[in-house]
């Protein structure tokens, strides 16, 4: 209580970190001289007054006349809001106006809710007013308070106890939201990095909206699409223009930290003999502890940044973006980090002078995989031609949505011949044209209606994917459910998916009463202007949906369908009753959709090469398997197995890999790891005669 009292008796109001929560006096506590210091207690006490998201500009302008008027304003602005992003979660009581206190679990009180609020503003204008140049520095003080408020927006928007679609403390993750989405030019290209970011921990549907919003509301006023304004901010993490660093440690011998094509990250080591080792050599165990722990945690490091920008190419290729040469050259084909995965990817070029108008759009694209040439780069062809890419050329990332049949055949075989895996599945990709169906339909899609998921993984991948997707359960108004994705695009408007899903009420439930099951129903589009012309979103039909907008969230849907659905599920053959087993039969077993036959185009092209190729063959909708015993069908779908000559179901649980032996080049393994699951199902029964597991073997006819 003395460091209270030094410190109110210095000017800081009672009501400033009060002690409603244990943020306001672990605050006091670890900062009595700051606080006390002169100013400070006016500018808190101005940033209290902060209640509601958004500071107007009288308020910021008094805010930053106290800042500047406190010697260690600006600090105290800092390291309070620093406090706030590692404050531990809590239960308090919420005084909140003339209203009964309530005991409430979160970060702040009422209070200090407020004051968080106030601090974030009076940061913001702190950042901006630190960038001194045209290019923010990494390490200077603009981009540190961008992070910091990335922090706080983190750590508050959180669900309680680390998890859950309750935040923290919701109203501060919405105002350093809205902090993010105030920044420009480069400080605005690590605020969107910020914001894409909160996709990862954030479950708070009204925060992820007000991200997604603000991320674009940044981009358009740079006139750019998310993704690449964050391609500004990428580092090189060290790595030299080989994609690799190699670190000498003191036992002579050398690390090495290394990306691939794949957007994988790896790290191996060099006796001091020069021998290549995959693991630490023993005299670095001893002589380099410290030196090797460090670098593991670089990995850990490089490999969540690496699972960031391969989301952020894949976003790039679904929204159409361009780039000039030069820009593409100096960001992706030369850039230590990105570069790796990047000339791993399918290009197109169009020169300069091109034309203009959707003909002119359309036409004079080049394909090919980028290569070296001289101090420049060229897209390299199939038939050995290349296309040299010129500072002032148009460059994209090719989809299949926009080649011709034949050109996909031509790319899908030279990234199975070259054994090339992509950081995520471009040449493999499924493409969802329009279908008469949905142009009738007039106002949405039922492509994917009418299949039962397990709704907890359904809801899984939606977060993975970028969907804010509500809860369903056993409680007034929770029979029905949509997800909401908007979608990556490049233009002037942008677009929205809306997926509805509907309670399986024959499901069981958990001890929150969730719903374990639901029911996949339409999906639904909507735009609006990006920048001017109204806020509100307008519903339109599919057929005026852009074609690739319409494909990409499509094949999102198609995921969700196929990964969640029970028929994926070993267990739920002998589950499912009622209704639910003529469900189950008829996902199990029923018409293949986009994503499968993109699995048996794949398959055809790798069983080949395989040591079972003489007992395989693709057959409609299955693969047919011929074994000793008798012969087996794998639906192409959802892995199932059927037994002839009567159609006896086989149960097969995956192990989960390949054995050694059996190791199959794939060239994605982006749609729940089906592939690997067909596969491996497939050399298991070849082989039925050696197969040894009792669960299996009382399935099987004896061998003859």
């Amino acid at each position: 209580m003395a460091v209270v009292a030094a410190v109110e008796d210095a000017g800081l109001p009672a009501s400033v970190l009060d002690g409603d929560d244990a943020y306001g006096p672990r605050m006091r506590a670890e900062h009595a001289q700051l606080l006390a210091s002169p100013g400070v207690g006016a500018l808190l006490a101005h940033c209290g007054t902060l209640g509601q998201v958004r500071a107007g500009v009288r308020w910021r302008a008094q805010a930053a006349e106290l800042v500047a008027a406190a010697p260690r304003g600006a600090e105290a602005v800092r390291e309070l809001l620093a406090g706030f992003a590692a404050q531990p979660e809590g239960r308090f009581t919420v005084r909140d106006g003339d209203r009964e206190p309530v005991r409430q679990r979160g970060l702040t009180g009422w209070a200090n809710t407020a004051l968080v609020r106030g601090l974030l503003w009076a940061l913001a204008d702190l950042a901006a007013a630190a960038e001194p140049g045209p290019e923010a520095d990494p390490d200077g003080p603009g981009v540190a308070a961008v992070r910091l408020a990335g922090a706080c927006a983190r750590h508050a928007g959180t669900g309680l106890g680390g998890r859950g679609g309750e935040a923290r403390t919701g109203q501060v993750a919405t105002t350093a939201v809205a902090v993010l989405g105030s920044f420009d030019g480069d400080l605005g290209a690590y605020a969107v990095t910020e914001l894409a970011g909160l996709r990862a921990v954030v479950r708070n549907r009204t925060v992820l909206k007000a991200a997604e919003r603000a991320q674009l509301e940044v981009a358009g006023r740079a006139g750019l699409v998310p993704s690449q304004l964050r391609e500004r901010t990428v580092p090189t993490a060290g790595l030299d223009a080989e994609h690799r660093r190699a670190v000498p440690l003191p036992d002579g011998s050398t690390a090495v930290l290394a990306v691939d094509g794949a957007g994988a990250a790896s790290l191996t080591y060099r006796t001091a003999a020069g021998r290549r080792v995959a693991s630490v050599p023993a005299s670095a165990r001893k002589e380099a502890a410290a030196e090797v722990a460090g670098l593991k945690g670089e990995l850990r490091g490089l490999r969540k940044l690496l699972a960031g920008e391969r989301s952020r190419l894949e976003e790039l290729l679904a929204s159409g973006a361009t780039w000039s040469g030069e820009r593409w050259q100096r960001l992706y084909a030369d850039h230590p980090l990105v570069g790796a995965p990047a000339t791993s990817l399918l290009w197109e070029v169009r020169p300069a002078g091109g034309g203009a108008g959707e003909a002119a759009e359309s036409a004079g694209w080049r394909a090919g995989f980028p290569e070296r040439a001289g101090a420049g780069w060229v897209l390299a062809a199939t038939d050995g031609t290349a296309a040299a890419v010129g500072a002032g050329d148009t460059v994209r990332l090719w989809h299949p949505l926009r080649a011709e049949p034949e050109e996909v055949q031509m790319w899908r075989t030279a990234v199975a011949e070259r054994e090339l895996r992509q950081p995520f599945k471009q040449a493999f990709r499924e493409v969802y044209p329009l279908t008469p169906a949905e142009e009738a339909s007039g106002g949405y899609s039922n492509r994917f209606a009418a299949h039962v998921l397990r709704f907890g993984q359904a809801r899984s991948l939606m977060a993975a994917r970028g969907w804010s997707a509500s809860h369903l359960g056993f409680w007034d108004g929770g029979d029905e459910g949509e997800a909401i994705r908007v979608m990556p695009a490049a233009g002037p408007v942008e677009w929205r998916a809306r997926f509805d899903y509907q309670l399986v009420e024959e499901s069981r439930h958990t001890v929150y009463g969730t719903g374990e099951l639901c029911s996949s129903n339409r999906v639904r589009f909507e735009r609006r202007p990006l920048r001017g012309g109204g806020r509100g979103w307008t519903p339109v039909a599919p057929a005026q949906v852009p074609p690739l907008v319409l494909s990409e969230a499509l094949r999102d849907v198609d995921l969700f369908v196929e990964v969640a659905s029970i028929a994926a599920d070993e267990q739920w053959r002998d589950a499912a009753e009622g209704r639910l087993a003529g469900r189950w039969h008829e996902a199990a077993f029923g018409p293949l959709p986009p994503s499968a036959e993109v699995r048996k185009e794949a398959l055809a092209r790798l069983l080949p090469r395989t040591r079972i190729a003489g007992r395989v063959e693709l057959d409609g909708r299955f693969l047919r398997v011929r074994g000793d015993r008798t012969t087996y069908r794998i639906h192409l779908g959802s892995g199932n197995v059927l037994m002839e000559p009567n159609d006896a179901y086989l149960c097969v649980v995956p192990a989960g890999r390949q054995a050694a032996g059996d190791r199959v080049f794939l060239p994605f393994e982006a749609d729940g790891g089906l592939l690997a699951v067909v596969l491996s199902k497939a050399f298991l029964l070849a082989d039925d005669a050696r197969i040894t597991d009792p669960s299996i073997v009382r399935q099987l006819p004896p061998l003859p």
